[in-house]
């Protein structure tokens, strides 16, 4: 990884498969995914075993229950391999490509067999975990790349390690994996015709995401909708505030497939599949129509958004700068609460920031000294991030 590079973190792979589930609720959308299918980019990356932390692992409790992990990469080409324009990374404010693949969304959705609200759980993608094969603990954003770059540059192996780490570290057994690259993002959201936000105070940040937005409801679509969820600095919460702009963002985003005539309307069906498939990857095994069916809930606001329980926002690790300290047996109780196999937890769990010794705000790379580390989870009180409206966020 490289320290100080501009982050990309968007709600990219839950908008594109939301909109595939939404597409799959048409007559004619039906038949545009059937075509679709047969052109999308697959990866065979789904190992299906027991993850070594078994004693702990969620077992699906009716044989149906389905856990997606949706990854958004940095990646500057196309699923085919085609480099970006360079007009076209200018405009996304994407930075220089330093040859890493790092996965700056990572949000694994629990989808019950029961038809029961589905849940979506955030991991931040500096939280410091135990990478999968023997690499040590790092940041769990650079898994992809820390596993391609030790098997010869496979991207194969690069994601089977981020599948494997998650698996070890939520206790959760991956089913699927969607993968989506930038500019993905960018097709997307201007396939939906844009996006409803909110915002409780104005935000200026030109120099990294570009981000300059006045408070209050606006919509947003290409760059916009990018600066919107990339950006970090200048957050009171840093990361773990930009989290919460993307299960706002994706949740809205979820909402307005379904008020904007999306289902009748074959142009926006066609420019969402097309967007699909020049940036998206899936596992091999993964039926989209079978897909479509199961999650028509979703589809209709019946999940619920949440990040995993934060101890540290500014933890110092000698090798990665600062990181996002967590603590393994304390994510793996939530989300088997959150995902119906344990008690109740509260719906949100971070630590606030310590001051900055440099006076940088909370969550900027940039910092080099050491911060002594908390040791205790506070919880916050938020409003509920679901996908029935535009929820307001910092």
């Amino acid at each position: 990884m490289r320290a100080g590079r501009p982050a990309v973190i968007t709600g990219r792979a839950v908008v594109a498969l939301a909109s595939v589930a939404v597409i799959g609720l048409s007559g004619y959308g039906w038949s545009l995914l059937n075509q679709a299918q047969t052109h999308l980019t697959t990866d065979d990356v789904i190992q299906h075993h027991t993850p070594p932390a078994a004693v702990d692992t969620i077992q699906h409790r009716d044989g149906q229950d389905t856990n997606f992990l949706l990854v958004g990469i940095d990646s500057r080409t196309d699923v085919h391999g085609n480099p970006l324009p360079p007009d076209v990374l200018a405009s996304l404010h994407a930075g220089p490509d330093d040859g890493y693949l790092n996965t700056d969304t990572l949000i694994v959705v629990h989808v019950p067999g029961d038809g029961g609200k589905a849940s979506a759980i955030s991991i931040p993608r500096d939280s410091y975990v135990d990478i999968a094969g023997g690499y040590g603990k790092h940041k769990i954003n650079s898994a992809y790349s820390i596993g391609m770059n030790n098997h010869n540059g496979s991207q194969t192996e690069g994601r089977k390690t981020l599948i494997q780490t998650v698996e070890n570290f939520t206790g959760v057994t991956i089913d699927h994996y969607a993968e989506i690259n930038l500019y993905g993002f960018d097709l997307i959201s201007q396939a939906l015709g844009g996006v409803p936000v909110c915002l409780n105070h104005a935000v200026n940040d030109s120099q990294y995401s570009g981000a300059v937005f006045p408070a209050g409801q606006q919509t947003l679509s290409g760059v916009q909708a990018l600066q919107f969820v990339r950006q970090r600095h200048g957050l009171d919460n840093g990361d773990i505030d930009r989290e919460r702009r993307q299960q706002s963002f994706l949740a809205s985003a979820v909402h307005q497939l379904l008020s904007v005539g999306t289902l009748t309307s074959p142009s926006k069906l066609n420019a969402i599949i097309d967007a699909v498939q020049n940036s998206i990857v899936l596992d091999q095994g993964w039926d989209l129509l079978q897909f479509a069916q199961q999650v028509q809930g979703i589809s209709g606001g019946n999940i619920t958004f949440d990040t995993i329980p934060i101890v540290n926002i500014t933890y110092w690790t000698p090798a990665d700068g600062d990181a996002v300290q967590v603590d393994p047996v304390q994510v793996k109780e939530f989300v088997a609460a959150k995902f119906g196999d344990g008690p109740a937890t509260p719906s949100s769990a971070t630590t606030t920031p310590p001051s900055s010794p440099t006076g940088k705000a909370a969550g900027d790379g940039s910092r080099k000294s050491p911060i002594v580390s908390g040791t205790t989870t506070t919880s916050t009180t938020q409003q509920p991030i679901t996908a029935t409206g535009v929820t307001c966020v910092n």
